[in-house]
């Protein structure tokens, strides 16, 4: 299968910090996250919710994999507010890689890019999106395909759109696959400026995981939450139910599969959401006197970043404190959420350059001895 090399991004453990660095470049706009040896049950069917205002987006559910649960989980669909004017959200995506299914991270840019011509519906019909467009930075909605509320939301038109043949098929390539591949249009979108999710949209995902009724070894392939009305709100009104599994749910297809790693988690939103500093062994340069000086400038070092990193957090609490009191609106919280990440990332780099500048400065191992003769 072909994979646009923009697309392509697989990052792999760092053996060194400078290579760490790299990886945590990779992480923000990276394509592959996990890649398994089963495909995902089909897409459930369900109806979508009411878009809750103007300039909300849909993303459509699709399902994800969890390497401690060893089980697909279903992330339901759901209106998120796009993160710039003119931007427009292209979906993720399973695609058979030769060894392995692997997942294709989704991502926003100007145009919509390639996403394994899988039908996800309500304007994702494998090419291209015909649920609304942007037009004098106002995004109007095709009420043919979407689920609009004309009093609260004008700007719209109808546009119908003939999709007869319905496939619930959620993977490309591999066996019982959708065998699809980009169209020129579709590679040249992926050199376009893209953004990775929003936070608000990780933090859907995250809670979809932690909800162990969303694996497909529970639902069996239909989710009690297949759609929300906005990101993260897994009850109340604006939940969808399933109304049924796109094909019949064969548990041998999805159980015991053991996940390959082969890139970190989501990029952090808040410093508490970092993984612990890796800490080096102490050196052993046969200078003690040199040893133990570096060996202090390393305690020093980590116990500044874990003071910054208490501070930043601190910080970052207080204004969704304030936030919360001013009952702020969608906008202004996933605003600042978006900074909180950006803030969070710019730490994290300049602590790991921080570490490698003092990694430099390390005693050399003393020179094993020679062999007697």
């Amino acid at each position: 299968m072909q994979i646009n090399s923009t697309i392509r991004s697989l990052t792999i453990r760092s053996l060194t910090l400078a290579l760490v660095m790299l990886a945590m470049s990779a992480a923000s706009f990276g394509q592959f996250r996990v890649a398994i040896t089963v495909g995902p049950p089909a897409l459930p069917v369900y109806e979508q919710p009411v878009c809750p205002g103007d300039g909300y987006l849909w993303t459509p559910g699709y399902w994800y994999w969890d390497d401690d649960a060893a089980d697909y989980f279903w992330v339901p669909g759901t209106w998120v507010l796009a993160p710039e004017v003119g931007f427009l959200w292209t979906p993720g995506w399973w695609g058979w890689g030769g060894k392995a299914f692997v997942f294709h991270e989704g991502y926003w840019g100007p145009t919509i890019g390639f996403y394994g011509g899988i039908n996800y519906g309500f304007g994702y019909f494998g090419v291209g999106f015909e649920g609304g467009r942007w037009d004098n930075g106002h995004f109007f909605y095709n009420r043919a395909v979407m689920n609009v509320n004309v009093t609260d939301i004008h700007n719209v038109y109808n546009t119908t759109i003939n999709t007869t043949t319905i496939n619930r098929v959620s993977y490309n390539g591999g066996n019982g696959g959708i065998d699809a591949r980009p169209t020129p249009q579709e590679e040249a979108a992926a050199h376009d400026r893209h953004i990775p999710p929003v936070a608000a949209q990780d933090q859907h995902l995250q809670t979809a995981r932690g909800n162990p009724q969303l694996r497909a070894s529970a639902n069996h392939g239909k989710p009690a939450i297949a759609a929300t009305e906005k990101p993260g709100e897994f009850s109340g009104r604006g939940v969808v139910e399933a109304k049924d599994a796109g094909a019949p749910y064969k548990a041998a297809d999805n159980g015991g599969a053991a996940a390959a790693r082969q890139s970190p988690a989501r990029p952090a939103i808040h410093p508490n959401d970092l993984p612990p500093a890796e800490r080096p062994a102490p050196p052993n340069s046969g200078d003690a006197k040199a040893d133990k000086k570096y060996q202090k400038q390393q305690e020093k070092l980590y116990a500044k970043q874990d003071q910054e990193r208490q501070k930043l957090q601190q910080k970052q609490d207080q204004e969704h404190q304030q936030l919360a009191q001013q009952k702020a609106s969608d906008t202004k919280t996933q605003q600042l959420e978006q900074k909180h990440q950006q803030q969070t990332q710019q730490l994290q780099q300049r602590h790991v350059q921080q570490q490698q500048t003092l990694q430099a400065a390390r005693p050399a191992p003393a020179p094993a001895p020679g062999r007697p003769r």
